[in-house]
């Protein structure tokens, strides 16, 4: 038996980087995937590799709170179940927050927190009435130490942080796991990075990770016995200094 077989995910985020990976992954080892993120068009492209008996597409802007319900309780209706939530939508500004748009600043506290929270919020009944699920919140390095370059985003992992260990201690009980994965320098499109020969030459030299090490890490930490939560999970490039 596959090591998903008979489990259903709901993965945000899902048209690239490590959205897209853990998608095809659990896919892979047997889940059927909801894919969400904002483009049809890009989910369609996911879709088509996973293949349609493993897969939904539910286009959904997480900004939009009735969108994000609505998006929820078509997972529920017609995956049968939600027994993973990997929320892992999030937005990246670095640099200076003198040069930066406050505007800006708004959008992304907003997709990296509030969009988190309200789709937690959604399949927590779903999760209750099942009696299990497991939560993994995509959060980064950043959420472990403040980073000078990029002070709002780790204002924003900061505060996942704290969400996911809070939560986890209210549901800890009732076999619901919640954790986080918290990924250094990832070469994809969030960071940037979308010409494969730099990519590889700077996997090579062990400056950056791909999405695909992120999902292999998101897959362990779902696939441990019901009585393991592996509450933080960091994971590095290897010549990364934090």
């Amino acid at each position: 038996m596959s090591l998903f077989e008979g489990r259903t995910a709901i993965v945000t985020g899902a048209s690239s980087g490590i959205g897209r990976a853990t998608a095809l992954l659990l896919a892979e080892q047997g889940a059927k995937v909801a894919l969400v993120a904002r483009s049809a068009d890009r989910l369609a492209q996911v879709s088509d590799e996973i293949g349609a008996d493993r897969s939904l597409c539910l286009p959904t802007d997480l900004m939009d709170p009735a969108a994000t319900k609505d998006m929820i309780a078509t997972a529920r209706r017609k995956l049968g179940s939600i027994d993973i939530l990997h929320a892992n939508a999030g937005i990246y500004i670095g640099g200076d927050v003198a040069d930066g748009d406050p505007d800006d600043f708004d959008a992304l506290l907003n997709t990296n927190i509030n969009g988190v929270i309200r789709c937690v919020r959604e399949v927590l009944p779903t999760m209750r009435e099942q009696g299990a699920g497991d939560i993994v919140v995509t959060s980064s390095v950043s959420g472990h130490q403040a980073i000078h370059w990029e002070p709002i985003y780790s204002a924003s992992k900061h505060a996942l942080q704290s969400f996911v260990h809070g939560l986890r201690n209210q549901l800890g009980k009732e076999n619901i796991r919640v954790g986080a994965i918290a990924p250094g320098v990832v070469l994809n499109e969030l960071w940037g990075a979308t010409d494969p020969d730099a990519i590889a030459k700077s996997i090579a030299l062990g400056e950056g990770l791909h999405s695909e090490d992120i999902a292999e890490a998101i897959s362990f930490m779902l696939s441990r016995p019901r009585h393991v939560t592996i509450r933080d999970l960091v994971i590095l490039p290897r010549t990364q200094v934090i």
